[in-house]
């Protein structure tokens, strides 16, 4: 009997030591992340999200409509509204825009198309931008050596396709192509951008090129005849200016019977021949769910890079193509173009 209650106490006595050593459950295992967290507290909350867009156009349009609907999704359309305004066309009017949206205290702006991001980096250091349809930011904000990220109260989405793809899309359907004419609104830094790696690469192929800059619509016109008269093909690249105004351009082109490779498919569905371009609802999309990080999850949008189209796609304009009597070349698909 002894011996029993012996092992009994010894037993008891392990067991205390036992419980007095056991290290303490981490209280952070059971509270929610950073992320959870912040979900938590912006489930109730609402946003007002304000959008300045440049100008109306087919490209630009999808883009904001992408952004909105991925926006409404992931926070509920009840929790979200947006002051939308567009610029028509006028980088004053960005200014004007923007301006407004920041002494209204939006929780974000969206600017879709380069003057629209610029006048918004220009106006508040404090509200986040999210961009859109933007080519190169590096060049629409002024940042030498950009590196991908900010790095202030900006991000967003970049409409860059390959450019270098492009341009030898010039010499796959034109092969005899010995002169191209670069087409561009000398008002956009992301145009200079683009006609000038273009042009670099059609020097390596040894093929001849010349810079037709127009600072407006008020001379883009005389631009034009001045690039058919000089080339066998027209490179336009995504330009807000020369997408409003593609079916003046075409106008010119389809008469002097020089074909035009564009920069996106909204220019391709304008004046065309071809394109190889990104989708600019997806663009959008990409740009609303970066919205939801930061305002719903929380994101430093000062540490979020740019980020780019899921993917390109080769499309052909087919009643240009008629028109020209151009062939489209295998691998590329029909432009469903808006009447």
């Amino acid at each position: 009997m002894k011996k029993v209650l012996a092992l009994v106490l010894v037993a008891v006595m392990l067991f205390g030591l036992a419980a007095c050593t056991a290290k303490p459950a981490d209280p952070a295992a059971s509270e929610p992340t950073a992320t959870e967290a912040t979900k938590a507290e912006t489930a109730d909350k609402k946003f007002t999200i304000g959008i300045c867009q440049f100008v109306p156009h087919p490209a630009l349009d999808q883009a904001t409509k992408g952004f909105k609907e991925a926006v409404t999704k992931e926070l509920g359309a009840d929790k979200v509204t947006f002051n939308e305004q567009n610029a028509a066309g006028e980088a004053s009017n960005c200014s004007t825009i923007v301006n407004g949206l920041v002494s209204s205290k939006v929780d974000l702006i969206m600017a879709n198309a380069t003057p629209a991001v610029a006048a918004a980096y220009n106006a508040t250091e404090e509200i986040p931008i999210l961009g859109t349809s933007v080519t190169e930011y590096g060049a629409a904000l002024g940042i030498k050596d950009f590196s991908g990220t900010v790095g202030a109260n900006v991000s967003g989405t970049s409409d860059l396709a390959n450019l270098d793809k492009q341009a030898q899309m010039i010499l796959d359907w034109f092969p005899a192509t010995k002169k191209v004419a670069l087409l561009y609104c000398s008002g956009e830094a992301n145009s200079q951008f683009q006609v000038d790696k273009v042009a670099a690469y059609l020097k390596g192929k040894n093929v001849e090129t010349k810079m037709f800059s127009f600072a407006d619509t008020s001379d883009m016109m005389a631009v034009a005849q001045s690039a058919c008269d000089y080339a066998d093909v027209i490179y336009v690249p995504t330009d807000n200016t020369v997408a409003n105004n593609a079916t003046a351009i075409d106008s010119i082109a389809r008469t002097a019977k020089k074909p035009i490779i564009a920069g996106e498919s909204g220019i391709c569905g304008g004046c065309g021949v071809a394109t190889l371009s990104i989708d600019y609802y997806d663009l959008g999309y990409a740009t609303g769910m970066m919205a939801v990080k930061i305002l719903r999850d929380g994101a430093d949008i000062t540490k979020m890079p740019i980020e780019y189209a899921p993917k390109e796609t080769a499309l052909y304009n087919e009643e240009i193509c008629k028109a020209l009597g151009v062939t489209p070349l295998e691998g590329y698909e029909k432009l469903a173009v808006e009447k």
